[in-house]
C-alpha cells in the first residue's frame, strides 16, 4: 500500500481523512503562492488552488507516496446574478459581512481535491447547496466571538453552533461543506493505492 500524505493543515480535513481508517501523515511544506488571475470563474477557484497546492509541495514524491491536497470556497450569487467567491475572512468585520450576505439565502460550497503520485494526477470537485435561516446581528456576533471562524471559507463551520442553529437545508455532502468530500476522496484514493 502506498503512503498517503495529506498536504493540508486543516484539522477538519485531518479528522475526515482519519475517518476512512487509512493510515496517513500530514506534511504542509509548500511553496505555492495563493493568487488568482483576474476574472477566474468562481467554480474554478478551488481547482486552481488545489492543483497549485499539489504542485507547490516542497519536495518530489517517491514512487510509494500519494499526496492529497484540497481547497474549499463558498459561492453566493449577488443581486446582479454574479457568482461571488467567499474565502476565509481576514478580519472580524469581513466575517460579519460574509455571514450577513449568507443570511436567509442558499449558497454553494465547492471543494476541489487533487490526488497525485509520482506518475499521475487526478483533480475532482464536489458541490453542496446550503440554506441559512435569517441571522440576527446577535446571532452573527455571538458566533464570531465564540467560534472565531477566521480559518473557514464563508466565515462558518457547519459542524459548529451556527450549523445547529441556523442551517435549514443542505443538498449534497455534509462533509464537503466541512471541506473534504470524503466519499469521493475514498473512491479516487482506491485507484492510487
Amino acid at each position: 500500500m502506498k503512503k498517503i500524505i495529506l498536504g493540508s493543515g486543516s484539522p477538519r480535513r485531518r479528522e475526515l481523512l482519519g475517518g476512512l481508517d487509512l493510515p496517513f501523515t500530514v506534511d504542509t511544506g509548500n511553496t505555492f503562492e495563493e493568487s488568482l488571475e483576474p476574472g477566474t470563474e468562481a467554480h474554478l477557484v478551488p481547482v486552481h488552488m488545489s492543483v497549485g497546492k499539489s504542485h507547490g509541495f516542497h519536495r518530489a514524491l517517491s514512487p510509494d507516496e500519494v499526496l492529497v491536497t484540497a481547497d474549499t470556497v463558498v459561492i453566493r450569487t449577488d443581486a446582479s446574478d454574479s457568482r461571488v467567491v467567499l474565502g476565509k475572512p481576514h478580519s472580524r468585520e469581513e466575517a460579519v459581512e460574509m455571514l450577513k450576505a449568507l443570511s436567509g439565502r442558499t449558497h454553494e460550497v465547492v471543494t476541489a481535491v487533487t490526488i497525485r503520485d509520482s506518475v499521475r494526477e487526478e483533480t475532482f470537485t464536489d458541490s453542496t447547496l446550503v440554506t441559512f435561516d435569517e441571522l440576527s446581528e446577535e446571532d452573527i456576533n455571538y458566533y464570531i466571538d465564540r467560534y472565531k471562524p477566521f480559518d473557514k471559507a464563508g466565515a462558518y463551520g457547519i459542524q459548529e453552533w451556527i450549523g445547529y442553529a441556523a442551517i435549514s437545508g443542505i443538498e449534497g455532502s455534509f462533509y464537503n461543506v466541512m471541506g473534504f468530500p470524503v466519499h469521493k476522496v475514498y473512491r479516487e484514493l482506491k485507484k492510487f493505492i
